[in-house]
């Protein structure tokens, strides 16, 4: 069975730090990322990254967060700096499960950006 775990989210103030850390369990995975949802707003790419740690990052985001996985321990992180209010939402890990491509999520993860 696979599961996909987060955790790190919490409160912090504006340009402040924050490492999201998922640990996937039950299969090996190709590309695994992170995704993000505000209230009334669309879910929204974050940062991806593949096997071979080729990553890809969202414009709005680039220079602030990077995105690393250790595929022996089957987890991806996310880590946050300079952080913004605009920032605050819910984080989901997502994992592409290696040749079936089934793509699996997480339960989400809040981050508020608030003084």
């Amino acid at each position: 069975q696979v599961q996909l775990v987060e955790s790190g989210g919490g409160l912090v103030q504006p340009g402040g730090s924050l490492r999201l850390s998922c640990a996937a369990s039950g299969s090996i995975f190709s590309d695994m990322g992170w995704h993000r949802q505000a209230p009334g707003k669309q879910r929204e790419l974050v940062a991806t990254v593949t096997r071979g740690s080729w990553t890809t990052i969202a414009d709005g985001v680039k220079g602030r967060f990077t995105i690393s996985r250790d595929n022996a321990k089957n987890t991806v992180y996310l880590q946050m700096n300079s952080l913004k209010p605009e920032d605050t939402a819910v984080y989901y890990c997502n994992a592409r499960r290696l040749g079936v491509g089934t793509e699996y999520w997480g339960q989400g993860t809040q981050v508020t950006v608030s003084s």
